[in-house]
């Protein structure tokens, strides 16, 4: 087989076509095979060169789904002019405008019915999201007097659980409006425990993001 030339190029058109058929099939029922018959003249040896299973697939596709978002996490954890409170307001914030976030939407995912993708997002929230990023803002938050809690973690993964999965249509597929009286119910339960996060661009957002997903899955049915 002649060497290729864009690895990266082929790799990225792995991870796209795997990423569709997972959504659409489910994880469980999608094989090496079906991949290779929507990449358009890539074989399976072609494929096997860049990944030794449909599990490592997987796990590539999930940091693709995320790509960038570390880079994003980072910069505000690190951003020395914000206090604690003012840090997780601004991850609301460009959490919800990450193009990739209108790319998930679009697709409408069920991953209630693929239990592997959903699987390694939550994987992700405790492992990565939670200790790297969002829990150092709130112990930040806790020393400079802006956010009150003795429970920085259970924060940092409650926090992350209910906007990452509860309010993720992608999970529990409602309404736009059932969806957004949960971001107001959610407000409030913020708010009661001193932490002021969204405004009203923030409800739009969530809004529109909503509408998107409802739209996609009833083009579907």
């Amino acid at each position: 087989m002649a060497r290729n030339k864009y690895p990266e190029e082929t790799i990225n058109q792995i991870l796209t076509v795997a990423l569709n058929l997972f959504i659409q099939k489910g994880y469980e029922q999608t094989s090496i095979q079906d991949i290779i018959n929507e990449l358009g003249g890539l074989t399976k040896g072609a494929i096997y060169h860049h990944f030794k299973s449909k599990e490592e697939i997987l796990r590539a596709v999930t940091d693709h789904m995320f790509e960038g978002v570390d880079e994003l996490l980072s910069s505000v954890r690190d951003d020395n002019g914000l206090n604690g409170l003012e840090k997780l307001r601004k991850i609301s914030r460009v959490s919800l405008d990450n193009p990739a976030q209108n790319e998930i939407a679009s697709v409408a995912p069920n991953l209630l019915r693929n239990p592997k993708l959903l699987a390694a997002q939550i994987e992700n929230i405790f492992e990565i999201a939670v200790p790297v990023y969002i829990q150092p803002i709130i112990e930040q938050g806790m020393r400079d007097g802006s956010i009150r809690t003795d429970y920085p973690r259970e924060l940092s993964e409650a926090l992350m659980i209910l906007t990452n999965v509860w309010l993720n249509p992608a999970v529990i597929q409602a309404s736009p409006e059932m969806m957004l009286r949960k971001v107001k119910f959610f407000d409030e339960i913020l708010k009661g425990l001193g932490l002021d996060l969204f405004d009203e661009q923030v409800f739009q957002r969530y809004e529109d993001l909503f509408r998107l997903s409802a739209r996609e899955v009833s083009i579907e049915n």
